[in-house]
């Protein structure tokens, strides 16, 4: 059986140290849990309407949206995880106008859009009692995802299967035919290594002689406890920098900023809290959040400079595996993004072809010895 380390217990890690067939493979997971974004995230599964001009980037988004059926199934998520809830958006006429002739368009090769209605100001209200009376389009696919439930389940999960958990740092060294994962808790040597630590990676790599495009990117987002009844609201992106996303049991998020100065910085700010609460407050009935008790979430995401992730197999390193950069669609196409994965590494005979959703692993790793 083959030994494969994962590092970074995140969205793609812990759903690839579930998704790898236990029959051929003896997991270990190194995750120390620091400055993950995944575990701080709440977020909607609703990429259709992005006017995004990256088609690699949006054909994996489409892709990751529509995968989780498959993912609802293979790991029993529970409503309070991930729900199905539609989206709301909320601009002027004329944009409004445009935005439902691109899902009429897009609907043609992402049928998980589902209905598409313009409502009029009392039916925005209606399907989301917050909300100012205002033109809305909804959309019935859009969904929200819980990221630190997801995380909590999918951890449950893999424990349960025997896979082992190391809630730590590591570093990584490279040997003839294999590879060492060392941390303050043990050593392993193992075939193959999958890194996928966030923004963290460039520091993994680096270990390993290689320079990598990916930075850290600070998001916050705030999370309010209130006696709505919010089970049946829909999600709501709303113009501006906020989003707006009900959960069950009355709990309400919004978020989330895009700190690129602040880095690693976990701290919470009021600069945050009063970007998101003056971004929304405009659509709302009354201003509600300056007086209901909150919380916030706080991690940090990786971005590239072309704002697109990169996933793959890097060419001339036997058993080395790197996936990041899934800045705040994370939550969209980290699972996809492992699933493929696993199923590459599942394989008996690996082929990798991922043209259609990433770019050449070199447009963001490089040598730094150039004779490598």
């Amino acid at each position: 059986m083959k030994k494969i380390a994962i590092i970074g217990g995140g969205i793609i890690g812990m759903t690839l140290a579930n998704y790898l067939d236990r029959e051929q493979f003896e997991i270990t997971v190194f995750d120390s849990g620091k400055n993950q974004a995944t575990g701080a995230s709440a977020g909607i599964i609703s990429p259709w309407l992005s006017k995004r001009r990256n088609k690699k980037w949006y054909a994996l988004a489409r892709d990751g949206a529509s995968f989780f059926e498959q993912l609802v199934t293979d790991f029993n998520l529970h409503e309070s995880i991930y729900e199905k809830c539609g989206s709301l958006f909320l601009r002027s006429s004329k944009a409004l106008q445009e935005l439902e002739q691109l899902a009429l368009e897009r609907r043609k090769t992402a049928p998980e859009i589902g209905e598409i209605r313009r409502l009029r100001p009392e039916e925005t209200e209606k399907k989301l009692p917050l909300l100012k009376a205002a033109e809305s389009l909804y959309i019935s696919g859009g969904a929200r995802l819980d990221g630190k439930a997801y995380l909590e389940h999918l951890r449950a999960r893999a424990e349960a299967k025997g896979i082992h958990i190391i809630k730590t740092e590591a570093r990584v060294r490279r040997r003839r035919h294999d590879w060492e994962v060392a941390s303050t808790q043990e050593s392993l040597f193992v075939d193959e290594l999958v890194l996928t630590p966030g923004p963290a990676l460039k520091s993994l790599l680096e270990q390993l002689g290689y320079s990598a495009a990916v930075s850290p990117q600070k998001g916050q987002l705030l999370s309010f406890d209130t006696s709505f009844e919010t089970g049946e609201w829909p999600v709501a992106f709303l113009d501006g920098e906020a989003d707006l996303i009900p959960f069950q049991e009355g709990r309400l998020l919004l978020g989330a900023t895009h700190e690129n100065e602040a880095a690693w910085d976990l701290s919470p700010t009021q600069e945050a809290f009063e970007q998101l609460t003056k971004g929304v407050q405009p659509f709302l009935k009354e201003d509600f959040f300056t007086k209901t008790a909150y919380n916030y979430r706080v991690g940090t995401r990786a971005y590239t400079p072309d704002f697109a992730p990169f996933f793959g197999p890097i060419e001339g390193e036997a058993g080395l595996i790197v996936a990041s950069g899934l800045g705040s669609s994370g939550l969209t196409t980290g699972p996809y993004i492992a699933y493929l994965l696993a199923q590459y590494l599942n394989s008996t005979q690996r082929q990798w072809e991922m043209g259609i959703y990433t770019k050449d692993l070199k447009n963001y790793i490089k040598a730094k010895n150039a004779s490598k």
